[in-house]
């Protein structure tokens, strides 16, 4: 049976030394980071500030990227946010009388777009379903949802929206009533909410405490596109970030920007894990090095440090030779586990999973300081399992994602009667949840959640068993080299895509079926798929 080992050697091997390369050439010569565009924060740039370049083309984007059924953004609650954010744009630009512009839609076509929209968005507020847990989603859909009301008022003269609801279903406005008063109270506000400053109202315009980091307001073209346009005389630097991500995305942009430390740590740590040879460069590696404070590293330029960028850093460095000593990561011990930042809402299984692997290392290499802490964290990360045998967090749509880094973190640094349970319900699991096309997906099959669940099965030391052989022996087709059709899994306002990231994890995973390949080819040589799965 020769067509199975064919596969293995088309779909895999080819390129794989280059496209390593090729992603290691990437994250120098594009150090803002590649990330999809999001509706949300699009959205956001063409109600709040037509003045920027590339307005026209951005409200053809949001036109573009609607669905059949008026929404915007995949199920699940998913499509709240960008649903509102899009909605209150098309309504902003109809009251403003927006003038025609060739770039863009016409009048008409944008009617439309709201009507099937305000449908849309009175479904999400009713639905049963809860709102995500993304960043700033309690702020955000309150206040969106308060302008389209407003907006609905101003038009109800005319006969533009005619068949469209005239009031939106209520919305829990207590957080956004708790923020507004801690903004006018002039006590000291937690930086991580300038990431959202473009929903946070006058009350934000009074501060003084907010300004941009690098010309970046909280990391975000929303955010500094409203600040800028609070203040009675430009800021050079500010103006320029936001050209500057106009001009890279060609009028639509994405959530946050610049991720340059987020991009390259995990992209790094991601190729370092499964023995790829990595090298970056000194001088790519003493940029990361440096982005280390006594508070950790973070994601994007104003921002606050973070336990999971921290982590993965440490990570990266240490598997690359340039350790760095983790005591950073303290400060976000929480004792039974690690918080992303101290006074965070929930915890992430993912941010420990990383905090288990920088620690896990550095104690292994003779901080024995760390060594209980190791065999703690361990513990909880094991005990926070589903009883699915999948981890689920809040950084990512996906559960295949968080149990990819529960796995490896356990795989790797966890003794083996706190790991091996765990990890052996977690790929009894995967191989459950294997789609009939071969890959896997919360949605539909992706290349990014098969690259996963393909390195829970052949990365986590665990016996390579038939039903595993027949089981990536069928996902090989969604790891080819040549896809790149990455859907926005990643939380942020909104779902988004981090493009090297995610390739890297398709990379990772092509480099560990290779490694077994004659396993793999030995076991197809005898045995059909199908009889590999009703023996397993």
């Amino acid at each position: 049976m020769t067509a199975p080992t064919l596969i293995l050697g088309a779909v895999v091997a080819p390129g794989l030394t280059d496209a390593v390369g090729d992603l290691l050439a990437q994250l120098e010569q594009q150090p803002y980071g590649q990330v999809s565009t999001s509706v949300y924060e699009t959205g956001r740039l063409v109600a709040d500030a037509p003045w920027v370049d590339g307005h026209a083309r951005r409200l053809a984007y949001l036109l573009a990227e609607q669905g059949a059924d008026g929404s915007w953004g995949p199920a699940g609650g998913y499509a709240l946010v960008p649903t509102a954010s899009a909605v209150q744009a098309l309504l902003a630009s109809l009251v403003r009388a927006d003038p025609p512009d060739p770039a863009g839609p016409d009048r008409i076509e944008v009617v439309a777009a709201a009507i099937r929209g305000l449908a849309a968005l009175a479904r999400c507020l009713g639905d049963d379903a809860a709102m995500p847990d993304t960043p700033a989603a309690d702020l955000i859909v309150p206040t969106l949802v308060a302008r389209v009301d407003a907006h609905l008022a101003e038009l109800a003269g005319a006969p533009t929206l005619a068949g469209a609801p005239g009031v939106l279903p209520r919305v829990d406005r207590r957080r956004v009533d708790a923020v507004n008063a801690l903004l006018t109270s002039g006590q000291p506000v937690p930086s991580k909410l300038w990431h959202a400053y473009e929903v946070l109202g006058p009350a934000a315009a009074t501060r003084d405490d907010v300004a941009p980091v690098d010309g970046a307001v909280g990391a975000s073209p929303a955010a500094t596109a409203v600040w800028l346009g609070h203040r009675r005389t430009d800021d050079p630097a500010a103006r320029t970030y936001l050209d500057a991500v106009v001009a890279r995305q060609g009028g639509p942009v994405p959530c946050c920007t610049p991720i340059t430390v987020f991009e390259r740590s995990w992209t790094l740590a991601t190729l370092a894990r499964v023995g790829l040879p990595v090298d970056p460069g000194a001088r790519l590696l003493a940029e990361l090095a440096a982005a280390l404070g006594p508070d950790g590293a973070a994601t994007g330029p104003g921002l606050p440090a973070d336990a999971d960028t921290t982590s993965t850093v440490l990570y990266a460095l240490a598997r690359l030779g340039r350790p760095v000593d983790p005591a950073s990561l303290l400060h976000y011990d929480l004792g039974s586990h690690f918080c992303t930042w101290r006074g965070e809402d929930g915890q992430s299984v993912t941010t420990n999973a990383h905090v288990l692997e920088a620690l896990g290392w550095h104690s292994r290499h003779g901080a024995d300081r760390y060594t209980a802490r190791v065999a703690s964290l361990a513990g909880w990360l094991r005990d926070v399992q589903g009883p699915d045998g999948l981890w689920t967090d809040r950084w990512h749509a996906s559960p295949y994602y968080a149990t990819c880094c529960a796995v490896a973190a356990l795989a790797g640094y966890a003794p083996p009667a706190v790991a091996d349970a765990a990890i052996d319900r977690a790929v009894e699991r995967i191989l459950a949840d294997q789609r009939d096309d071969g890959g896997w997906g919360r949605w539909s099959s992706t290349a990014e959640e098969t690259a996963y669940a393909v390195q829970i099965l052949l990365g986590s030391g665990r016996p390579i068993r038939p039903a595993v052989t027949a089981a990536v022996s069928r996902a090989v087709e969604h790891l080819r080299a040549d896809r790149s059709d990455y859907p926005p899994l990643w939380h942020d306002k909104d779902l988004y895509a981090p493009i090297l990231i995610v390739r890297a994890a398709v990379i990772a995973a092509r480099k560990l079926v290779l490694a077994v390949a004659p396993t793999i080819n030995q076991a197809l040589s005898t045995t059909t798929p199908e009889a590999a799965r009703s023996r397993a």
